[in-house]
């Protein structure tokens, strides 16, 4: 169950620094670094979500199965 909360967490986490990017890139008028700062931190998101599913595949905390499966 935790394994699936982590993802679910990131995930979410990974839409609202996108969504956010894309709030500062549209109503910032400014030259500040907040749609870059929102845009890195997506990457850093995404990045711990794949060590994360790599890390608990590894483990056999989760295990991938097919379409159906």
């Amino acid at each position: 169950m935790l394994p699936k909360l982590i993802v679910t967490v990131l995930l979410v986490g990974i839409v609202i620094s996108l969504f956010s990017a894309l709030f500062f890139m549209l109503k910032d008028t400014s030259k500040s670094k907040r749609t870059v700062r929102a845009l890195t931190a997506r990457v850093g998101l995404q990045v711990a979500l794949i060590v994360f599913l790599l890390l608990a595949t590894m483990m056999g905390w989760i295990h991938p199965h097919g379409i159906g499966g």
